[in-house]
């Protein structure tokens, strides 16, 4: 009797006994595929009429291989989130919310990689060639030796690529592409990882450096099913409010450099110009002196940067009080606003509370709870900080801060931006960065009395 077949959501991972719509274990929709089992005889050896398997060529752990080659694009914000620039071979994910400038800031990659001698072929689902030839006027690229194509046929897209040997292929967007031999339509889940896998296998077969543009749910991850982020090298994620002119280029995952690194681009007329020096660009028309104002020195990847955290605490007239946030995790809030109450005696009840990171940066890092904290506080007690501090380090549910990473590297960039006081826990490995006076306090009550005399 043959062993029953088993199934397992693309997704998560979980596996079924048999096919459902939607997975149990993390709710996705037309996720759960049968998986096949190799062919091997109850005993575990290879069935009669197998085919064997080829010896996998082993080497030491301690073999010593060159780096990847890479290829600067000229785009120093790009090449620093690629990690140094293009790997050969190399499949690149990137995403966005609609209209972000996602094919703006591709089109503008492919001509720089163009100048750089690679041959560049741009093949948009999406639109037609004349739409993209008036983008690339507009961006003053449209001498550029960048070779375009309109088509959303996978097959046709792969003997294309065939036929011209590229050494970058810009794939805009891996939603529209479709395989005939999958009896899906267009950007549905199967559609989807079966284009991103050929075209993926593609990249690694033939030496070509694969980009691919994804949309994004609403929640803001890539749509379709999270293997195609698994498949690919690098994971790029394009971020930006459409009220702000900056964009931040963010790395998730990168196999051939660090993640968690940012590249800060501004939207201009004639299309995105590299901030070389992010901080005093997301500081710039700070007031001098304002309540609810405080500066952070956060890192983002390798990278110090300096930012602004807006807070504004006003009474409410409904039973149930506001928190709202921009830029900033709501249940982190909620959890310092708790122990600000608990452990300070500072209450926020009957007060809506606001709280916004300036110039549309997004802040995950925990190091920048004293900062919110501060900001708070300076609303709350209707009093300003000295315009040159800065403030960092994370809050613990007792009330005590604990140290941050790499706090030398905040410090020489507030000092490089002209700060001349820092705020931050004790115990912090300060380094050689001394031009700066440096405040250590132990816990939150510290900041409550001694900074706000608050309480």
């Amino acid at each position: 009797m043959g062993k029953s077949p088993s199934f397992a959501c693309t997704a998560c991972g979980a596996v079924h006994s048999k096919w459902s719509g939607r997975c149990d274990a993390c709710g996705t929709w037309n996720s759960i595929t049968e998986e096949t089992p190799l062919s091997a005889g109850p005993d575990g050896k290879a069935a009669v009429g197998a085919r064997r398997g080829r010896t996998v060529k082993l080497s030491a752990l301690s073999a010593e291989e060159a780096p990847p080659p890479r290829t600067e694009s000229g785009i120093a914000e790009l090449d620093r989130v690629l990690g140094g620039g293009l790997v050969p071979a190399s499949a690149t994910l990137v995403g966005g919310d609609p209209g972000i400038g996602k094919s703006t800031l591709l089109l503008q990659a492919a001509a720089k990689f163009a100048e750089q001698g690679l041959k560049v072929l741009y093949i948009s689902g999406e639109e037609a060639t004349a739409q993209i030839r008036l983008r690339a006027a507009r961006l003053e690229l449209e001498d550029a030796p960048v070779q375009l194509g309109a088509e959303t046929s996978l097959r046709d897209i792969l003997t294309t690529l065939d036929a011209e040997a590229p050494d970058l292929a810009i794939i805009d967007s891996i939603q529209t592409m479709w395989l005939d031999s999958v009896e899906a339509a267009p950007g549905s889940v199967s559609q989807v990882r079966a284009a991103a896998h050929e075209l993926v296998a593609h990249a690694k077969r033939k030496g070509v450096s694969v980009i691919l543009v994804g949309h994004v749910t609403k929640e803001g991850q890539i749509a379709g099913p999270r293997v195609v982020e698994h498949m690919v090298d690098t994971v790029l994620y394009f971020e930006g409010e459409r009220g702000h002119q900056f964009r931040i280029l963010r790395s998730v995952k990168n196999r051939f450099g660090p993640a968690d690194e940012i590249g800060v681009f501004e939207m201009t007329g004639t299309g995105l110009g590299e901030v070389s020096n992010p901080s005093a660009l997301f500081l710039g028309g700070r007031e001098s002196e304002a309540p609810g104002s405080v500066v952070f020195a956060g890192i983002e990847g390798t990278r110090p940067l300096l930012c602004e955290i807006q807070a504004l605490v006003a009474p409410t007239p409904h039973s149930q009080p506001r928190r709202s946030t921009v830029g900033w995790d709501g249940g982190r809030l909620a959890m310092i606003l708790a122990v600000l109450e608990s452990r300070c005696g500072i209450p926020f009840t009957g007060l809506d509370v606001y709280l916004n990171v300036a110039g549309g940066l997004r802040i995950s890092e925990p190091g920048a709870d004293l900062a919110v904290a501060a900001a708070l506080l300076s609303a709350r007690e209707d009093t300003a900080l000295p315009p040159e501090t800065v403030v960092f380090g994370e809050i613990s549910l007792s009330g005590a801060l604990r140290p941050v990473t790499q706090t030398e590297s905040r410090l020489k960039e507030a000092q490089k931006l002209g700060f001349a006081h820092a705020i931050l826990p004790e115990r912090s490995k300060t380094g050689s960065a001394t031009g700066l006076r440096v405040q250590e306090i132990p816990d939150l009550p510290a900041l409550v009395g001694g900074i706000f005399g608050a309480g």
